[in-house]
């Protein structure tokens, strides 16, 4: 209670701000959630209701024939399951791949650290452009293969930047040093010492290098041809934007049920689940992601 008497009362002006940030930022939560609940409720909705405009924030007419057909697709699941390939061999890659080239650069000690960086950034702003990559993977006989998702886009200089900074101004000379003086050799060092204690920095690669994997379709545009080795997403669009439905999830539809705009339904079943993995993911990492970025960013 005394504590409360002897509170200091905000300035008028700074109330008045912060009303409005707080109108502001309630505002854009509901210009963001509200197409996010209004799919979750159309996919769980039935057609009639969705084509009929009476599906605006909870669902009509529950049911789930949209996801039983998503489920019996065997296209989709195969989308699915190459996805997941994908995106946890392509994550290994580029986390292994980004902190390989990191670390040796956020050591002034490395003979031509200068030049490399430079080189490193030279590509944030020229690339070799879309044909000579499609040349270069044709050559190396990539195309129609897993490695061609993989390889072009193996490291991304902007995630070296930011692990070289986290690495430079959060892992201390000295700790080096005495490892040096145990007898610890460097590669002993960067696997025993230096990774455990960037957790931070690994979950924001990680979950950034993942979600470019989960949502990428244009690579597989260009490279793939086989139905085999197509992702989800590129799935999706033949779907969503083609309206390439695949037959077995029409199979058990009838004729009246899909003139009543069964399909927009599926389109919004799909929408759900593709997201569904990435939006679980996220609360995980999300405590190392915030200071993570927090770190190798302010800092630089």
């Amino acid at each position: 209670m005394l504590l409360r008497q002897n509170r200091i009362k905000d300035p008028l002006g700074d109330r008045v701000f912060m009303a409005f940030n707080y109108l502001f930022l309630t505002l854009i939560l509901l210009v963001v959630l509200y197409p996010l609940l209004y799919i979750v409720s159309s996919s769980f909705s039935s057609s009639r209701a969705v084509i009929a405009g009476q599906v605006w924030l909870l669902p009509v007419e529950f049911n789930l024939k949209a996801y039983a057909s998503i489920f019996r697709s065997t296209q989709l699941m195969m989308g699915y399951y190459n996805t997941i390939i994908y995106t946890v061999f392509g994550t290994i890659i580029n986390v292994a791949l980004t902190i390989m080239i990191a670390y040796p650069i956020s050591k002034k000690t490395f003979y031509g650290r200068g030049f490399l960086i430079i080189l490193l950034m030279i590509t944030m702003f020229f690339d070799g452009g879309l044909i000579p990559t499609y040349l270069l993977v044709k050559d190396l006989e990539l195309l129609d293969t897993r490695w061609a998702m993989w390889l072009p886009g193996a490291m991304a200089v902007f995630q070296v930047i930011v692990a070289r900074t986290f690495f430079q101004t959060s892992i201390p000379e000295e700790l080096g040093e005495a490892a040096q003086m145990d007898g610890c050799r460097d590669l002993r060092y960067l696997v025993s010492v230096v990774l455990p204690l960037s957790a931070p920095i690994i979950a924001v690669m990680t979950l950034m290098y993942a979600v470019g994997h989960w949502n990428a379709y244009f690579d597989a545009l260009i490279y793939l041809r086989s139905e085999s080795l197509f992702p989800l997403q590129y799935v999706l669009r033949n779907l969503l934007i083609l309206n390439a439905a695949d037959p077995q999830m029409l199979a058990n539809t009838s004729q009246q049920l899909r003139d009543q705009g069964f399909e927009q339904v599926l389109k919004y079943a799909l929408i759900v689940v593709a997201s569904i993995p990435v939006l679980i993911m996220y609360p995980f990492v999300q405590k190392h992601f915030v200071k993570g970025v927090m770190i190798g960013s302010l800092k630089g």
